[in-house]
């Protein structure tokens, strides 16, 4: 599994309470493909989002989202943990 950030651009705002409840379908969806939505960001104000996933590939990820709510990302990177 490799872990990917993904990131979402909202027109006009977004609030933390719908991303929230997007966040709860991608995991009631995440597991038929095999997918882990970890943790998310908001920025409310500027409309952006972004979420950690661990996925076989960003593919998987994007269908997840797909299914579960239809946002699906902008842009999605392969990234790796640093502490």
């Amino acid at each position: 599994m490799a872990l990917f950030m993904d990131v979402h651009n909202i027109e006009g705002g977004v609030s933390a309470e719908d991303v929230a409840g997007a966040h709860k379908a991608d995991l009631e969806t995440q597991e038929k493909y095999g997918v882990s939505y970890l943790r998310y960001w908001v920025d409310e104000s500027a409309g952006k989002i972004f979420c950690l996933v661990e996925a076989d590939n960003a593919d998987d990820a994007n269908t997840v989202h797909r299914e579960a709510h239809g946002l699906v990302a902008d842009e999605i990177f392969p990234v790796s943990e640093h502490s």
